[in-house]
């Protein structure tokens, strides 16, 4: 159950944190607390699994970035962590993970979120991909992202 003090602070930072040098700070003039009291409570629900990460969501139409694709690849299962570790450090790949497959139709389970200023662009961090996936790689495709989706973290329910 969370405190008082730990749902103001969700409800405060639900939306994200302030866009200023020191957000802890100013979250927590909101809440007539330390900005280290803030950063202390955000860290025990980050311990406790309230809360999984704090992390920056760029819009990465907004930098400039506006092909941004989904490369899917089906690569031999006994190679997919490691290789998917390799793929996740390349630049230009905003995240990478593994999931299960839906055979006939998804023979997929390693994706990379790859963006690029064009598809071109795109395409060719695919080409590194591939070549360091090598012969763990059976097929691949890349989906092209067509809206912009709005991302949002942990909220509380209106009670």
């Amino acid at each position: 159950m969370l405190s008082d003090l730990d749902r103001r602070l969700v409800a405060a930072t639900q939306g994200g944190l302030p866009l200023v040098a020191r957000p802890y700070e100013a979250v927590g003039a909101m809440l007539g607390v330390s900005g280290e009291v803030v950063r202390e409570r955000l860290a025990a629900l980050l311990e406790d699994g309230v809360v999984r990460r704090i992390g920056a969501v760029p819009n990465h139409y907004r930098l400039g970035y506006t092909a941004n694709g989904m490369s899917v690849w089906d690569v031999d299962d006994a190679r997919v962590d490691e290789l998917g570790a390799r793929v996740a450090a390349l630049r230009g790949v905003s995240h990478c993970y593994r999931r299960p497959r839906h055979l006939p139709d998804w023979p997929y389970n390693l994706f990379a979120m790859l963006h690029g200023r064009s598809r071109e662009e795109v395409e060719a961090q695919a080409v590194v991909i591939q070549a360091l996936l090598g012969e763990a790689r059976r097929s691949h495709d890349i989906l092209y992202s067509t809206a912009i989706l709005k991302k949002t973290g942990l909220r509380l329910r209106d009670e």
